[in-house]
């Protein structure tokens, strides 16, 4: 017998009714004016409950998501993970005191940081000289982070990473925890962790204290379906509820809620089952793909991560994309050298066999001279904080050429992909070292993601900064 789905009940209560009402959407669901596309539109209040919201159901199904994650608090998001972790930014501590955060942070993250007006100290994963990418955060350089900042409020982890990375949790939890610092773990591509003995545990039973997961990334929400957890003790949940509230909006969508309520339904009744199949599927598409030359098939600690390393092959990784593309197939991610597919619950022998077909196709394709992988080690070159990054937010900003950058303050991001790691953010010294560092890189061919200009001739900057 299926476990109750109380909030996903009333939405196809309420999609059954033909009834006349009086409230918003506008469209009403009216035939002569609403699509296919809108009758699957309501709202939660007038809609899937009542006007007092006095039935309960979004309460009643965060709270089985809640104990289903062995959490103390659950909210149900429609702004993905975004929302999630710019609210636990703001629960965790007041502006201009220090948190440390994973250098391979989203934007989002980002964004908390400027919102909640904190100063990050930064802590640097490792990376994997074979194929360029982020690896674990050492357990060692929070260590680290903890000695040289004893004010520490939080520490902010990306587990896993992009590319299926997990650090050791656990040793981090129980450092952090000796100094009654709490553990945030921006968990938006490990929905699914946890629910087979095959895969590793979410963050919250390797003893985080919050974290934050996209069930639409890798279970079966509608896209923005997220959901944040989070534990009493070294967080105020009260804190965690209002700042979660201060983001939230206030007609949130009943569908995409509902999508979440049915995604831990169906995670809890069948998740073992389905990842299963997803895990053994990975498994065999690695196996094939290994057999490509010069073909790199990634370790992910994630056993159903697929991360493919081109460079082997000479192919260019957005021709492969096109090819794929010409096939009727779409790829999460592509740039020159990676590839990544991602393969869920969802999936299928058919699904998965057809898109390992296809790239055996279009690499015997596109092959050319093995190349030098293009991973870029600007990333470790140390960075200087001269303002908070809330500061150069709302800074004034000028571009400058890039001769004139040297010595003034960031005002954008820098990140030479592989391996996505910031090698200048806001509010961050412009040193000549690191701008000719980057500036190589790009006339290389590496791709430097998130400046507004590419190819590093000029600079956005804090406006009559100099430093």
């Amino acid at each position: 017998m299926p476990s109750d789905a109380p909030l996903a009940d009333a939405v196809d209560a309420f999609l059954a009714d033909s009834g006349t009402t009086f409230t918003v959407p506008g469209h009403k669901r009216a035939p002569g004016v609403a699509d296919p596309l809108l009758m699957l539109d309501l709202p939660l209040v007038s809609g899937a409950d009542d006007s007092r919201l006095s039935g309960d159901v979004l309460g009643r199904a965060e709270r089985l998501a809640a104990r289903l994650w062995g959490a103390d608090l659950c909210r149900f998001s429609v702004a993905g993970s975004t929302h999630g972790n710019q609210s636990l930014a703001l629960a965790a501590a007041r502006p201009g005191e220090r948190v440390a955060v994973a250098r391979t942070l989203h934007k989002s993250m980002f964004g908390g940081l400027v919102l909640a007006g904190l100063e990050p100290v930064w802590v640097r994963p490792a990376v994997d000289p074979q194929t360029g990418l982020a690896t674990q955060v050492p357990a060692a350089a929070v260590a680290a982070a903890l000695r040289d900042h004893p004010d520490l409020r939080a520490l902010f982890l990306v587990e896993p990473s992009y590319v299926g990375m997990l650090s050791d949790l656990e040793a981090i939890a129980a450092a952090v925890h000796e100094a009654a610092v709490p553990l945030i773990v921006d968990q938006a591509w490990g929905a699914h962790l946890g629910f087979h003995p095959g895969l590793p545990a979410h963050a919250i039973a390797r003893g985080a204290d919050a974290m934050v997961t996209s069930t639409h990334k890798t279970l079966t929400a509608f896209t923005q379906g997220s959901v944040v957890l989070a534990r009493g003790g070294l967080l105020d949940l009260a804190r965690v509820e209002e700042s979660f509230e201060l983001l939230h909006t206030t007609s949130p969508s009943a569908a995409i809620l509902a999508s979440t309520d049915r995604a831990r339904q169906l995670v809890e009744d069948r998740g073992e089952q389905l990842l299963e199949q997803a895990i053994a599927l990975v498994a065999d598409a690695r196996t094939r793909l290994r057999r490509i030359d010069g073909l790199h098939v990634s370790e992910a600690s994630d056993p159903v991560k697929l991360v493919l390393g081109l460079a082997g092959t000479g192919a260019d990784g957005f021709q492969v994309e096109a090819d794929l593309l010409a096939d009727g197939l779409r790829l999460e991610m592509a740039d020159r050298d990676t590839l990544v597919p991602i393969v869920t619950l969802a999936d299928t022998p058919a699904t998965v066999a057809r898109l390992v077909e296809a790239l055996e196709r279009s690499i015997a394709l596109r092959r050319g001279a093995a190349r030098p992988l293009a991973a870029s080690s600007v990333w470790s070159l140390q960075p200087v904080a001269a303002i908070s990054p809330r500061e150069a937010f709302f800074a004034p900003r000028e571009r400058v050429p890039a001769g004139r950058a040297v010595g003034r303050v960031a005002a954008e991001t820098a990140a030479p992909y592989p391996p996505g790691i910031p090698a200048l953010a806001p509010g961050e010294l412009i040193t000549e070292e690191i701008l000719v560092a980057l500036q190589r890189e790009a006339a290389a061919g590496t791709r430097v993601a998130y400046c507004s200009d590419p190819t590093l001739e000029t600079l956005l900057v804090v406006a009559d900064r100099p430093v």
